[in-house]
């Protein structure tokens, strides 16, 4: 019989590529994570993991177990709510701005769905500034968002300094007219932020692409058309930082937790306490 707390290592250890994240994720040692793994592949016969100085990787068998790993505690994670006692169900309304589903929100579904089969999520991807607007009117349960430095509403999950980023610096920046931006349209916070920083310093800027998809902007930038301001942790491959003396310093950006006041407190806090879970750990000293 395999042990499903060995089997959420396991699953947890494949989503994030290392030992110690993993161990942050769910809460445990590193030892103990490692521990679990140990014990599955002796339980197994077989080794999953391939290990060295650099990265983890899955063998083949640790692939071919991934699946049914999955769905051993989705199954799990199903019985639970059916018969346990905190049996959760409803609809929750999540709203996310769309930087962060680039590059987070993926294993954090992959979580809540698992051990809250019974709840609906509704989700909703958008500027930070529309999703306040939205849970405003009451169409938001939750949302995962930034705020500027010095507003207080939500519960901070960590902050982060923009950065200026191009597909080639030099070359943007050597042009000798206004310098071209790429983004979001208002009220894009990160689009504020940049054009304020520029009409301090007196910099000539121009927008040369407004989209509301972060995808659009990204291939935008890579294409060279101009400059792309983004959360330094959520710099898009294929770009480069600016470096600091070359444009205006940006001010940093919180990213919280805001729940809207009605909403079911269960559902969101349960959903909460994974986002706090997988996200905080990652920015913490």
């Amino acid at each position: 019989m395999l042990n499903l707390h060995h089997l959420n290592s396991f699953v947890m250890l494949q989503q994030t590529g290392s030992f110690t994240e993993a161990a942050a994720r769910l809460g445990l040692g590193q030892s103990t994570v490692t521990q679990h793994i140990q014990r599955l592949e002796k339980s197994l016969g077989r080794q999953l993991v391939f290990r060295d100085t650099h990265q983890v990787k899955l063998t083949a068998e640790g692939e071919a177990l991934v699946g049914y790993a999955r769905g051993m505690l989705d199954l799990n994670g199903k019985v639970a709510s059916l018969f346990g006692e905190s049996r959760l169900r409803g609809r929750l309304r999540l709203g996310v701005s769309e930087d962060v589903v680039a590059s987070r929100l993926t294993s954090i579904l992959e979580d809540f769905i698992r051990l809250y089969p019974l709840v609906d999520l509704e989700l909703t991807v958008a500027l930070s500034a529309v999703l306040y607007q939205m849970q405003d009117i009451g169409d938001l349960d939750l949302v995962l968002a930034k705020r500027h430095i010095g507003e207080t509403h939500g519960r901070l999950l960590y902050r982060e300094p923009l950065v200026w980023l191009a597909r080639d610096p030099d070359h943007v920046l050597s042009r000798g007219d206004a310098l071209p931006l790429i983004a979001f349209p208002p009220p894009s916070i990160t689009r504020r932020v940049a054009q304020e920083a520029l009409d301090r310093e007196k910099m000539a800027w121009r927008i040369v692409c407004t989209c509301g998809s972060l995808s659009g902007l990204t291939a935008a930038a890579r294409a060279g058309m101009g400059v792309l301001v983004q959360p330094r942790s959520m710099a898009p491959a294929g770009l480069k930082e600016i470096p600091a003396d070359r444009l205006p310093v940006l001010e940093d950006v919180e990213f919280v937790l805001v729940p809207r006041r009605g909403a079911d407190a269960a559902l969101t806090e349960a959903l909460s306490g994974l986002i706090m879970a997988q996200i905080a750990p990652q920015h913490q000293a």
